[in-house]
């Protein structure tokens, strides 16, 4: 994972915000850009799912999560994502694409309700930094 080092990747934020604002037009209603968030979301959950059942580049192999009794550090080798294989190019493109417009409603619901998308990242960079194991989610 990529660590904020320098302006650039902020500006990158600053910068895709201000696209959807120029860019969103039919969809510029609140409600219509809070149903577009949650609607792209589901199309993540589709993305991914598809992955393994039509695709089968990866398998999912869920099994119960076991948190009693263990330290922070036992845990972080022993719980497990259930995800065995890698996407393909294919799974990874629609995937990638899914995030990228879940991101511009994002950055929608930002531009609408006055919010820096830059701000929100930099806050939960700085909670997670922080707090390390304590901000666990």
């Amino acid at each position: 994972m990529t660590k904020i080092k320098d302006n650039s990747q902020i500006d990158l934020c600053t910068d895709f915000q201000d696209q959807a604002s120029q860019a969103l037009i039919r969809h510029k209603s609140i409600l219509d850009i809070m149903a577009k968030v949650d609607q792209y979301s589901s199309r993540i959950n589709r993305a991914v799912v598809k992955s393994a059942t039509s695709c089968g580049c990866i398998e999912i192999h869920a099994t119960k999560q076991n948190f009693d009794g263990q330290t922070y550090e036992d845990l972080a080798d022993k719980v497990s994502s259930h995800v065995h294989g890698e996407i393909c190019d294919n799974c990874r493109d629609v995937i990638e694409e899914e995030i990228g417009s879940f991101m511009f409603f994002i950055a929608s619901l930002c531009n609408t309700l006055d919010l820096d998308l830059k701000d929100i990242i930099m806050k939960e960079y700085e909670r997670n930094k922080t707090l390390g194991i304590y901000s666990l989610k």
